[in-house]
């Protein structure tokens, strides 16, 4: 059974940036895009690369979506659903993420 788990709160994560989270031992890349509430969470494993970096990633909209681009190797996952532009077969892992009482809270 799934539960929500609590990060940190929405101001810890700076407007544009993204951190890296462990839930269920898992790496989590939680991205705040902007100012607002809006917050997304994909694994945080570049699986070009295998390595825990996607956090790290510029943040950039493309017809329409925002994705982040990784820092190693530049491909773009979707932050809504983690889908890869460059290769399907190598999107990664999406997460249930929502805003409680200012806690981001990852579904686990």
């Amino acid at each position: 059974m799934s539960q929500w788990i609590t990060i940190c709160q929405i101001d810890d994560i700076l407007p544009a940036t993204g951190v890296c989270a462990l839930v269920n031992e898992e790496h989590v890349a939680i991205f705040r895009p902007s100012s607002d509430k809006q917050v997304y969470a994909i694994s945080n494993i570049d699986p070009f690369a295998q390595a825990s970096v996607l956090c790290r990633g510029l943040i950039a909209e493309h017809q329409g979506d925002l994705w982040v681009a990784s820092p190693l190797k530049k491909q773009r996952f979707r932050l809504k659903d983690g889908h890869c532009l460059e290769d399907p077969q190598f999107s990664v892992k999406f997460y249930a993420v929502r805003i409680e009482n200012d806690q981001i809270q990852v579904q686990g």
